[in-house]
């Protein structure tokens, strides 16, 4: 399983939302390529980030940023926000990004099909954030009333090569992950499966590392505000999970 520290961009400024809620939001500073480097240096295999600005608006506010991250890093970089069209999409691969994250759009009742169309060119990933089992969008703020498990079957034959699930409940509150959740979406698709929220102490990771179901484990882990809040640091928790597979 491969960590994905998280870069969230908001107004130009690295922070970390507590449940998803834009109201409750914690800053760690202005220099988000300084942040990627320090994690790749540390030992990081992918840097995550996220528009903030975009997921809600639809409008790249932080793209040179993310571009700027691609850049700097020679790691593969995974970005999401308001990325609800092509031209989105491969505005983010022209500028250095590895795999691009589709949340809102995708549940569209197009979604598929622009899916689809954006897979035939680059990687992409489908953004599954969920609260229960329902799947929200547009930043978090609006409820799709679409169960994960009916999004993921008419989206895992598009041509995503993998699905992020963030459930909103436990984000940013470091009290563990949905474990038994991560592995009912194991069991369901044949996608890989990267895990975001709930991990907040070295702990919380290696759980997420033995979660099985449908025969495999996750593919990765995205933290954010346990790294920024000094509960474990990147160079650890790398380490900390070179050494399952040993």
């Amino acid at each position: 399983m491969d960590l994905f520290p998280a870069i969230d961009l908001r107004g130009g400024r690295v922070v970390q939302l507590v449940q998803g809620d834009f109201d409750r939001e914690r800053d760690h500073g202005d220099d988000p390529v300084a942040v990627a480097k320090a994690f790749v240096e540390a030992g990081a295999p992918w840097i995550h980030t996220v528009d903030l600005d975009a997921a809600r608006t639809g409008e790249p506010a932080n793209r040179h940023l993310i571009a700027a991250i691609a850049a700097a890093v020679d790691v593969p970089v995974q970005a999401g926000g308001g990325v609800r069209s092509v031209e989105a999409a491969r505005a983010l691969h022209e500028v250095g990004v590895t795999r691009v994250v589709m949340g809102t759009a995708a549940l569209e009742p197009d979604g598929a099909a622009l899916v689809a169309e954006v897979a035939a060119g680059q990687r992409v990933a489908i953004g599954m954030d969920v609260k229960g089992r329902e799947v929200v969008v547009r930043g978090w703020a609006e409820g799709s009333g679409i169960d994960w498990s009916d999004a993921l079957v008419t989206l895992e034959g598009a041509g995503a090569e993998a699905v992020v699930v963030t459930q909103v409940e436990v984000e940013g509150l470091m009290g563990g992950a949905d474990l038994a959740g991560l592995a009912e979406v194991l069991a369901a698709t044949p996608l890989e499966v990267v895990a975001s929220g709930g991990v907040g102490e070295l702990a919380d990771l290696i759980a997420l590392a033995g979660v099985s179901g449908g025969g495999r484990g996750l593919a990765g882990a995205i933290v954010g505000t346990a790294i920024y809040e000094g509960r474990f640091d990147v160079a650890t928790a790398v380490r900390a999970l070179a050494e399952l597979t040993r």
